[in-house]
């Protein structure tokens, strides 16, 4: 899956739920459609829910009566594979449809546009069962949920889903309505997925919507709450408006009116919408609540307490010995858990379609690839984890051609990996960039990251999106490694799914603002900036950078962000896992140094931290472009500058 969209139109929402005003935002939903097209889903469907208030006889009530109708499907299984945009069956586009039912006072619009990685049928959300539940979903189950090698996550979700209880769908004491066959509720059951997910669900039997974001946020999910001057609920995966230019406003639509506060990032959570059946001002009535993680796993994973932070002088003096002299037991379990996460990522069996056929040597999956340690890691593991008859791809992105850090380290980085898997044949994919020419591109990307607006996440979206692109050159090996006997090449990488080292700075202390919070509060300060990293990586992360490699019909997984990983690393003392104390390269992450280690490689275990924006030296030739120098850009604190286009 690839994208989600909803539009709820006739439902009057609490006020309580609804945002500041803004201005009403132009938006249609060919809009909607085009920014999940734009992501090269194999399938794009939708589907209508009608609703209205209907006075029964029989029960002297008011109840909600729904229809459903099948909107436009784009279906792209063609003989060739590739993807048509034109309506089938020479149906009508969807704003001409249903507006005239007058009897329907409320309706539902969903949006599912696929990416199929598991299962061998092809499906098109969103997925309607008997019940007439409607599901779209986006995301990955990796556990918690019982899902064969051959199947389907998003079938098997859809018949989990429509076990649940309805009398409890919205906070509902269910003990004495359930029969004992079912599932408890909605968020019983989205507590259980190991994995990252959003979901937008009608469950029919209560009349309850329910959408939500998993613990992390490790997919995107933008909500625009109603306002007064557009009372429209919306949900996407994706701002579906380009970004043309901005004013001292905020950022602008290339039509001038303002977005700065139409959308925003869903907090993570599982929320529900119950529809009541009452109408108010020509509207039905909507009820939105907050659900609880029905899982202790989860709940202490969110709060992300260690228990033991602060070392015993000799406990100090243990590690920093075990630190020199081998790789620590933690490092072993540590390491253990990177595997699985990854065999987990990897294992299952990839839906096959002509456009990439995996029976080939072309890898299924490639890795957003720095040369540094987190991504030397994960290729190494990565290694163990797949057929060794396919080729890994390594994307690399540099705007300094070969003078870029990144560039350098991952060349050296390549060959330490050919070193340690030399039957493997491993593709460094080089892809270079020009800022300067990237006038077009920066506006799409613009549009990526909102609401994110600053010029580090404008970098770092840049950066990630023409990696994930995996289009670039390769140098093929001819006799043997010497330069003289490389051939450069154009490639493209047809990976669909791509490993990213996302959470592991926050996870164990690589930034350098933890080497400051460490100096002025010792452990138990490292410890409390560690915990509000991994609180607000959805925010200012993981949103971000799901929209910008998902527009490239690929899917970023993060190994490192895998429940168990989490909760190893959790168990493990903070003395174990960074000594702040040592210089960089040594202390930082001192227990990733350590796995590397264990995988043997012992040069990348040395290397120190580069954010993607410094290795790549976008945010050098960002600063000259945008503020004249490097030393003007660091005046300016350019990092956390709104961005303003000319």
């Amino acid at each position: 899956m690839c994208g989600i969209a909803l539009i709820a139109s006739g439902i009057h929402l609490d006020p309580a739920c609804s945002a500041p005003e803004s201005q009403p935002l132009p938006l249609s939903l060919d809009d909607l459609k085009g920014a999940l097209l734009r992501r090269g889903p194999d399938s794009l469907g939708s589907k209508r829910l009608l609703l209205h208030s209907n006075s029964s006889s029989l029960i002297n009530k008011q109840e909600i009566v729904t229809s459903i109708e099948e909107e436009v499907t784009v279906d792209s299984y063609s003989a060739k594979g590739s993807f048509s945009s034109s309506f089938q069956n020479g149906e009508t586009p969807v704003e001409e449809k249903a507006f005239g039912i007058h009897s329907f006072v409320g309706e539902l619009l969903f949006l599912g546009a696929t990416l199929q990685l598991r299962g061998v049928s092809p499906i098109v959300q969103p997925l309607v069962d008997k019940f007439g539940n409607i599901l779209v979903y986006n995301g990955e189950i990796f556990g918690g949920i019982s899902v064969g090698c051959d199947e389907n996550d998003a079938e098997i979700l859809s018949q989990y889903l429509a076990r649940c209880c309805f009398g409890c769908s919205h906070g509902d004491n269910c003990s004495s309505r359930c029969s004992g066959n079912e599932e408890a509720s909605v968020p019983d059951v989205l507590s259980r997925i190991k994995g990252p997910w959003t979901i937008i669900y009608w469950q029919n039997s209560s009349r309850t919507l329910w959408f939500g974001r998993d613990a992390f946020g490790r997919r995107s999910l933008l909500v625009h709450w109603p306002t007064a001057e557009d009372p429209q609920f919306l949900l996407s995966s994706v701002a579906p408006t380009l970004v043309e230019h901005s004013s001292a406003a905020g950022l602008q639509f290339e039509n001038g009116v303002n977005q700065g506060k139409y959308w925003e990032e869903l907090t993570c959570g599982i929320y529900s919408m119950k529809i009541d059946a009452s109408i108010l001002n020509g509207h039905l009535v909507g009820d939105i609540k907050r659900h609880e993680w029905n899982n202790s796993t989860v709940k202490k994973l969110i709060h992300w307490e260690r228990t033991y932070v602060e070392p015993t002088a000799e406990e100090l003096n243990l590690s920093r010995g075990f630190g020199k002299a081998s790789p620590s037991v933690p490092a072993e379990k540590v390491l253990t858990a990177l595997r699985e996460s990854v065999l987990r990522r990897t294992s299952h069996k990839f839906f096959q379609t002509t456009a990439c056929n995996f029976r080939e040597r072309v890898s299924p999956v490639a890795v957003l690839f720095s040369g540094g340690l987190d991504s030397m890691i994960i290729a190494a593991i990565l290694d163990q984890c797949i057929d060794p008859h396919f080729d890994i791809d390594l994307l690399n992105v540099s705007f300094d051609g070969p003078s870029a850090p990144d560039r350098i380290s991952a060349r050296a980085g390549k060959k330490e990996l050919s070193r340690i898997a030399p039957s493997r044949r491993w593709r460094l994919v080089e892809i270079d960039a020009d800022l300067s020419n990237l006038s077009s591109e920066m506006k799409h990307v613009m549009s990526l990251i909102h609401p994110a607006n600053t010029y580090m996440d404008l970098n770092i979206g840049i950066a990630l999106w023409l990696a994930a692109s995996g289009d670039g050159w390769v140098y093929e090996e001819r006799d043997n490694e010497n330069d003289k006997d490389l051939q450069l090449h154009n490639y493209k990488s047809h990976a669909r799914i791509v490993l990213v080292g996302s959470g592991a700075d926050e996870q164990c202390a690589g930034y350098g603002r933890h080497k400051t919070k460490y100096k002025h509060g010792s452990w138990l300060g490292l410890d409390e900036e560690m915990r509000l990293d991994m609180q607000r990586i959805w925010k200012r992360n993981l949103g971000r950078d799901d929209r910008c490699i998902a527009d490239h019909g690929k899917e970023a997984r993060f190994p490192f962000l895998d429940e168990d990983v989490i909760k190893v690393l959790l168990g493990i003392p903070l003395w174990e896992i960074a000594d702040l104390e040592q210089p960089s390269g040594t202390g930082d992450k001192k227990i990733l140094r350590e796995v590397a280690r264990l995988l043997g490689l012992h040069e990348a275990s040395t290397l120190p931290k580069r954010a993607i924006q410094f290795g790549s030296r976008i945010a050098r030739e960002s600063n000259r472009k945008n503020f004249g120098s490097n030393r003007a850009a660091n005046q300016a604190s350019a990092g956390s500058v709104t961005i303003h286009m000319p």
